[in-house]
């Protein structure tokens, strides 16, 4: 089995793919690439099993009436979404909310915070995916699944904060994020190091490593014993 992560960012510049392979109960890091464009994620997508992309799939169901209606001058939809509660559902999916009640974790909202722009590019290359191997579903039952690394590492007891950046401190913090999965999966390998996983040292120098470990909530979300989030 291979599974495609994809930390998604707006344009191909930090974007960033892993493929793992899954044997045994062991992995193997086979494939890693920055700055990937739409194409490279569409080819890769194509020789995994189950592809895990960090990025919103989709926007509330709420949002289109509402924008619809503000664009046609009807007040009906708009005036639904009346109040802090009703521009909540505008802002936050049943995803969002299903995360925060498992987790106490409040995602970033894809329809008024910043990650809307890289939620276009996603939706462009779920097209793209499409026309190629036919609609994916956006609920994880299929191919293609929307992960939140932040939250499996919590769920996992892996501590996930504070360990993006390029500072002393946060490759140390990366280091023990490393120490704590390797005595968690010590069967995985990483290529090019001779080593199961990389050396602490390695933390502060490749920014790839700095990029949060989407193929492996893919996994988790591919199996059946998981709970899966309620339909937008």
């Amino acid at each position: 089995m291979k599974t495609l992560g994809v930390d998604l960012a707006a344009a191909t510049k930090k974007t960033a793919v892993a493929v793992i392979e899954w044997s045994g109960g062991a992995a193997k890091l086979v494939h890693l690439e920055l700055d990937v464009d739409d194409q490279g994620i569409v080819d890769l997508f194509g020789t995994c099993d189950m592809a895990g992309v960090d990025c919103p799939v989709g926007w509330p169901d709420a949002l289109v009436p509402f924008l619809t209606g503000h664009a046609a001058f009807d007040a009906g939809p708009v005036l639904a979404h009346d109040g802090i509660a009703g521009r909540r559902l505008l802002a936050y999916r049943d995803t969002d909310r299903f995360v925060t009640a498992r987790t106490g974790l409040i995602p970033l909202s894809v329809s008024a915070d910043r990650l809307a722009h890289p939620a276009m590019r996603c939706a462009v290359i779920q097209a793209k995916v499409a026309a190629l191997h036919g609609p994916q579903a956006r609920d994880g039952s299929g191919r293609l699944a929307e992960v939140y690394p932040a939250a499996s590492l919590k769920i996992w007891g892996l501590n996930g904060r504070g360990y993006k950046g390029r500072g002393i401190p946060e490759a140390e913090r990366l280091g023990v994020l490393l120490d704590a999965l390797r005595s968690q999966a010590p069967g995985w390998t990483w290529p090019g190091t001779g080593t199961n996983w990389p050396d602490r040292t390695t933390c502060s120098t490749p920014s790839s490593l700095r990029s949060p470990p989407a193929p492996w909530p893919a996994v988790a979300r591919s199996c059946p014993a998981k709970p899966r989030p309620p339909p937008r």
